[in-house]
C-alpha cells in the first residue's frame, strides 16, 4: 500500500516553516519534520507546530547540526519506522511550489518503487553563481553515471521509496551535507533503479536564509565527485561488456 509522507529537513528557518507547512497541509499526507540541531528560536518554533499540529506533524530532534544531507536521512529513516512507503522531501525555505505536489503524489501512486526527482524550472530570483555552479555538478554527474539521464541532481524536490532508499543510505556512504542530493542519485542510478523526473517551480528562498557553505561545501563536493568518479571507474570494465549488469 502506498502511503506517503513529506520530509522537512529544518535548520533555523523559524521564519519561513509555519508558511511551508501551511502550503502543504492540504494534501492530506502526514509530515516529518526533522529539527537539525536548530537555534532556540527556531527550535522552540517548531515545538509550537508540532504541539498545536500534532495531528499531522511528527518532530523529530537531532541533537547537533548534521547537515541537510544527515537531516534528509534521519527523516527518511524516521518515516519508514512510522510505517510510511514513500518519503517526499521538501526544502522547508518555501522554495518549492506547492501546486507541483500533486504530480508527485501521482506518480509514486502510479509506479511506487521509482524515485521521482523534480527538475527546476527558475524564476528570475535564482543567483547566477549557483546556477552556474549547479551546471558543473551536472556534467560530472553525467560522467560518473556515464549517461545523460539524470536531468538535475542538486533539486530538493523529490519522493524516495522507503523500502529501497534506506537500503542504499544504510548500505552505502552518502554525504551528510549539501553533497547528499546529488550522491544519492547516482548511487540509485548505480543500482539500476527507475528514475522519474518533473518539472518544478523554484524561486529564492523566501525567508532569505542560505545555508549553502560556499567554500567547504564546495570542497564537500569536489570530493564528492571525486569519490564518485573513483567509483565509476571501478564499474567501467563491467559497463564496457554489454552482457554484463553494473
Amino acid at each position: 500500500m502506498v502511503k506517503p509522507c513529506f520530509v522537512i529537513p529544518v535548520y533555523n528557518h523559524e521564519r519561513a516553516i509555519a508558511g511551508t507547512l501551511d502550503s502543504l497541509r492540504g494534501f492530506g499526507v502526514p509530515c516529518v519534520l526533522v529539527d537539525d540541531g536548530c537555534n532556540e528560536s527556531c527550535r522552540e518554533e517548531l515545538q509550537r507546530l508540532s504541539r498545536e499540529q500534532g495531528d499531522w506533524l511528527h518532530l523529530v530532534v537531532r541533537g547537533e547540526n548534521g547537515g541537510k544531507g544527515a537531516a534528509v536521512k534521519t527523516g527518511l529513516r524516521a518515516a519508514r519506522e512510522l510505517g510510511f512507503s514513500h518519503g517526499i522531501q521538501v526544502d522547508a525555505d518555501g522554495q518549492h511550489d506547492p501546486a507541483d505536489i500533486p504530480q508527485f503524489l501521482h506518480h509514486c501512486r502510479e509506479d511506487p518503487t521509482a524515485l521521482i526527482c523534480g527538475y527546476p524550472v527558475y524564476d528570475r530570483s535564482v543567483p547566477l553563481a549557483r546556477l552556474l555552479g549547479r551546471y558543473l555538478t551536472h556534467v560530472w554527474v553525467w560522467i560518473n553515471t556515464l549517461s545523460l539521464e539524470i536531468r538535475d541532481s542538486m533539486c530538493g524536490l523529490r519522493c524516495y521509496p522507503l523500502v529501497a532508499t534506506v537500503a542504499l543510505i544504510d548500505g552505502e556512504y552518502t554525504g551528510d551535507r549539501m553533497d547528499f542530493d546529488p550522491e544519492v542519485l547516482v548511487r540509485w542510478h548505480w543500482r539500476g533503479g527507475e528514475l522519474v523526473q518533473l518539472p518544478v517551480q523554484v524561486r529564492y528562498p523566501v525567508d532569505g536564509v542560505s545555508h549553502f557553505r560556499g567554500l567547504q561545501d564546495n570542497m564537500l563536493i569536489s570530493a564528492m565527485h571525486t569519490r564518485l568518479f573513483f567509483g565509476m571507474l571501478a564499474r567501467l570494465p563491467r559497463r564496457l561488456k554489454p552482457e554484463a549488469a553494473l
